[in-house]
């Protein structure tokens, strides 16, 4: 070890014994060695969705990933004695706090400059990029169509970090798919194409019949109808004046709605052949009459679709607010009973926000991932499992603290009840209380997952707020 690595190391490791203490001292930035720790700021502890808040008791933005790796190495080896652990924060939707460190060190990932590099394959390669930094999927998308193609795999919001973990410290690959080779990308137009449904079971089926149809279908998801402001705020960026007046209050009772947007795009075809392949699918759903509605748009502009909801969102003063979301995966025999449940727990006449369910094909997921799948019971009907995401925006001058927590009680009995075997569903981004909670989540495939962290993070520095793992330190020896 050089004598520079070595004063650098004593450096952290006297940072990491006033870590140790109760006393936040950090009052301005202090340079150890390459490292250049910030005070904690507002900001330090919040997160998407503006609910938990736990302060780290310093900040990192780093310039290049060996800063990263010296400060995971400087911790790994004091960690006889050291309790701080260490997020990544990157511009993700963490939710409940799992981007924090309470009493550590946040990363603030967005400080490494970004680099995109595409490299073309040949006729039987594929092509792939080199992402590094803090990039973000607008940037990647924006890089990728100069040369013609679109990563195989998407998010719908695109101002989120490619990678939101440590590993986006690192060079990650993303591999493509051909796309056209025009002069202009933007001459690359998807058919978006809206149908409205007053039926939960024909909307279900409907999906269905899209999903079964990926050659000619690249894109569907669905949402419920709630409310005057759930149209209106689900159709904002459709490009296309909707003339669906739906009558949620009828006979004395509440009605709700429904609604699948799907999307194709096919550069081999011309526009009167993908209307044509529009209208021959649309005869084979079962929608209200009349109510099916389909716009022409760049492909550029329906991937960055969600950025118009945020522009409108943000001029009302709703984007920066508590977001008490639940997101689920619930298989396809229980969808129904789900909807139930759900319908029962909200009041859809003042819900803001989306909610969102739409079918997705379970060997289309990568079973190698830790996102917990519901158990397809070996059925083949079973392979079509259903997203459902309770995006809420809990706006404070109607919704202060004690509302906020009821609608947190009111999810939480929401996905108890539907974790139950009657249902089967296992939640997403959750944040469970206990240890023996989240063994309960991970079920058969916790021992995978114990592996995985053993194997990664021995002394569970990484991640802290995600709730897992206790900090473990490691003996005198």
């Amino acid at each position: 070890m050089d004598f520079a690595l070595f004063c650098t190391r004593v450096d952290i490791l006297l940072l990491l014994i006033a870590l140790c203490s109760p006393c936040k001292f950090i009052q301005s930035p202090i340079h150890f060695g390459p490292l250049n720790f910030h005070q904690t700021t507002n900001t330090s502890s919040l997160d998407f969705g503006r609910i938990v808040f736990d302060s780290p008791s310093a900040v990192l933005r780093p310039q290049s990933p060996k800063e990263i790796s010296l400060l995971l190495a400087s911790l790994s080896a004091s960690s006889s004695f050291n309790k701080v652990t260490v997020a990544a924060r990157g511009a993700g939707h963490s939710i409940h706090g799992q981007a924090q460190a309470l009493d550590g060190i946040v990363i603030e990932m967005d400080s490494l400059p970004s680099a995109i590099s595409i490299h073309r394959g040949g006729e039987s390669g594929s092509s792939y990029a080199d992402v590094s930094g803090g990039a973000l999927w607008i940037e990647l998308l924006r890089e990728s169509l100069k040369f013609g193609l679109a990563p195989r795999s998407w998010t719908d919001y695109l101002y989120l970090s490619v990678g939101g973990t440590l590993s986006n410290a690192g060079i990650s690959g993303q591999t493509f798919k051909h796309g056209p080779q025009i002069s202009n990308v933007l001459q690359l137009d998807v058919k978006w194409v809206r149908a409205f449904y007053d039926d939960f079971d024909t909307f279900t089926q409907d999906q269905e019949l899209l999903v079964s149809m990926p050659d000619a279908v690249d894109y569907v998801e669905g949402f419920i109808v709630l409310n005057e402001h759930s149209l209106h705020s689900s159709s904002l960026a459709f490009p296309s004046h909707l003339r669906f007046t739906p009558e949620f209050h009828s006979e004395g009772s509440y009605r709700v709605y429904y609604c699948i947007e799907f999307a194709i795009h096919d550069h081999q075809l011309e526009s009167t052949d993908v209307e044509r392949v529009v209208t021959q699918i649309s005869r084979k759903m079962s929608h209200v009459p009349s109510h099916l509605y389909s716009v022409e748009v760049s492909y550029f502009d329906f991937l960055d679709r969600v950025r118009m909801e945020e522009t409108v969102l943000r001029s009302r003063a709703l984007w920066e607010v508590p977001h008490p979301w639940l997101n689920m995966f619930v298989p396809k025999s229980g969808i129904g009973e789900f909807k139930d449940l759900l319908l029962d727990n909200i009041s859809p006449a003042d819900f803001e926000g989306l909610l969102l369910i739409y079918p997705l094909l379970r060997d289309k997921w990568d079973a190698n991932s830790s996102a917990v799948l519901p158990d397809g019971g070996g059925r083949a009907e079973e392979q079509v499992m259903y997203i459902v995401g309770v995006l809420r925006s809990a706006n404070p001058a109607t919704c202060a603290a004690h509302c906020l927590q009821d609608l947190l009680r009111r999810h939480r009995r929401v996905a108890q009840a539907a974790t139950d075997p009657r249902i089967g569903a296992k939640q997403y981004l959750a944040r469970h209380p206990s240890q023996g909670q989240w063994q309960d989540h991970f079920g058969r495939h916790w021992d995978r997952f114990v592996a995985r962290k053993a194997l990664f993070d021995p002394l569970s520095i990484l991640a802290p707020g995600q709730g897992i793992f206790p900090p473990t330190y490691a003996s005198s020896s």
